[in-house]
């Protein structure tokens, strides 16, 4: 049968029961068409987790196919013995058997030989990687037969190609810098041309080799990557979200994209998938309404179906992030069962983070708090990475005020006073310097003197006041070192972009929690936002301002 005929025809079969009928109907047919035969079946039979019709490899037709490749080895043409054994890896057939011995041995020898196109060299390197043990020498080997032809006229499958050996070449302890260098090089003219599955090896690969100084092409890449959100697997989505973390890139129309594509795809994305959004949302400070919505739905129907770490990681950025979903109370009752149920199941730290987490957005965990302020879950804590460190104290300690301040019914264990910290490490609260200067600026126009307030002042409830300004019971305004009459606080929160979700008004949870505390510790607090004063153009308008707020 005519080669064109043949690949028309057996590209419109869908089972290996139907490829084997098909071919059983056959005389004669080239090494081409037996190997693009395994490869239908391959295609047709290989899921995720095994083969569809594990008995099919006992088909005789197939059996014979694979005795022909064994035996004719040696008389094979290059892209009959390539193309079967990409198939017979994807078929799961032992590396080990005297088939593949025979198919890889008569690679290496023709790789050895100098008789591999480049089109050989990517399927041959293909081939190797995919069986998980590649031998270092011999991918080296192929990069090199690469190198030969001019890195300049690689097409992108090569480009690939070379990126995925130099990762393995790498991890071995080799370096190949100077090859990266001109890959990269050659990479940022081919950008354009690239798949969803390339752009996101390359990306990943990247990340592996640690190219933090291929700054234009991560860029390119990030960009590129925009147009292909609808088509990513989850996989390459995980790759395409590790490398925009790894290499802090921030692409606005990437985020956009993400918000029109996971809502609608939320129920068929795998949890690793969302877990990796949902860290990359909590770490670009992202509060996208729809996809955290869309993820409360995706939790309150799959949370059974998680591990740990992924119920953590879908629920600790509702905390970071402080929103509460529109289905908040089925969201935290399903929460509740699922600690319930599997509360010892989850590491020390990611427990503490879950429930601090949830502390943030007023979601009480008063049933699980005796767990965390025992004495056993402590030298838990303390035994495991990072131990009992600045931040981990610092959240007992917030969960200790928390539940002290708003929950005063709680009777049950609580945090032991060696675990606490004088002053919590908030990363997002130190103030914007230049709001910071342009408010005191503003005050001392108001106020006269400098010594009617204060700036910075550490609280004996571990949290700092922006700018404090104590009166009297008459409402006059008190020396700011004055410590006797004192009959009303008022804390200034200065409240810089810094400590808002991006491009939003909405207060992260850490600071959200510090105004209530401060507010329920007897302070009038006094909310000074960016987006308020950023217009106001002098220090008297300045004034008018704070006048006008700290006394209405």
């Amino acid at each position: 049968m005519d080669e064109q005929l043949f690949f028309k025809k057996l590209n419109n079969l869908c089972t290996s029961k139907e490829i084997f009928y098909f071919l059983s109907s056959l005389e004669v047919m080239s090494d081409t068409m037996a190997s693009g035969a395994l490869q239908r079946i391959s295609e047709v039979e290989v899921l995720d987790n095994g083969l569809k019709n594990p008995g099919l490899l006992e088909n005789e037709v197939f059996r014979a196919l694979c005795f022909q490749f064994e035996l004719e080895s040696s008389k094979l043409s290059n892209t009959g013995l390539l193309n079967a054994l990409q198939a017979l890896i994807k078929l799961r057939i032992d590396p080990q058997s005297t088939l593949m011995t025979s198919l890889l041995s008569e690679s290496e020898e023709r790789l050895g030989r100098g008789q591999l196109t480049a089109e050989n060299l990517c399927a041959l390197g293909e081939s190797l990687l995919e069986l998980e043990g590649p031998s270092c020498a011999t991918l080296e080997q192929i990069a090199n037969h690469m190198q030969e032809r001019g890195i300049e006229t690689w097409s992108p499958r090569e480009i690939v190609m070379v990126y995925k050996i130099l990762q393995v070449t790498v991890r071995e302890g080799k370096q190949c810098q100077n090859l990266l260098n001109r890959l990269n090089s050659v990479t940022l003219d081919t950008v354009s041309q690239l798949s969803s599955n390339f752009a996101s090896v390359i990306l990943n690969s990247l990340v592996v080799l640690r190219q933090t100084q291929a700054v234009l092409l991560v860029t390119a890449l990030c960009k590129h990557s925009v147009k292909h959100v609808p088509y990513f697997t989850d996989h390459e989505l995980v790759n395409v979200l590790e490398a925009f973390l790894y290499f802090e890139q921030n692409v606005q129309i990437f985020t956009k994209a993400l918000k029109r594509h996971v809502p609608k795809s939320i129920h068929t994305m795998h949890p690793q998938t969302v877990s990796k959004v949902m860290q990359y949302c909590c770490k670009k400070m992202i509060l996208s309404k729809p996809i955290f919505d869309a993820v409360a739905e995706g939790f309150i129907s799959s949370a059974d179906n998680l591990t740990t770490d992924q119920i953590a990681a879908y629920i600790i950025p509702f905390g970071t992030l402080n929103y509460l979903p529109p289905s908040a109370s089925s969201l935290f009752r399903k929460l509740e069962t699922v600690l319930h149920t599997r509360l010892r199941h989850f590491q020390p730290h990611t427990l503490l983070n879950l429930l601090h987490s949830c502390a943030l957005i007023q979601r009480y965990p008063i049933n699980f708090l005796p767990k965390i302020f025992s004495p056993y879950f402590l030298q838990k804590l303390q035994a495991q990475p990072p131990g009992l460190n600045r931040v981990v104290m610092s959240q007992l300690t917030q969960l200790f005020l928390t539940v002290t301040l708003e929950c005063p019914f709680y009777e049950g264990l609580k945090r032991l006073s060696k675990y606490q910290v004088k002053a919590f490490p908030m990363p997002h609260s130190s103030p914007d310097v230049h709001l910071f200067k342009r408010v005191k600026k503003g005050l001392l126009y108001l106020l006269k003197k400098r010594i009617y307030f204060a700036s910075e002042v550490s609280t004996p409830y571990c949290y700092v006041v922006d700018i404090e300004i104590k009166l009297d019971e008459e409402g006059f305004v008190l020396p700011a070192a004055q410590l006797e009459e004192v009959h009303r606080r008022i804390a200034l929160c200065v409240d810089g972009q810094n400590r808002f979700c991006a491009h939003t008004h909405n207060l992260l949870g850490e600071e959200a929690i510090k105004q209530r505390h401060l507010q329920l510790l007897g302070y009038e607090v006094v909310q000074i936002p960016f987006f308020e004063i950023e217009s106001l153009q002098n220090t008297r308008k300045m004034a008018d301002y704070l006048h006008k707020k700290i006394f209405p």
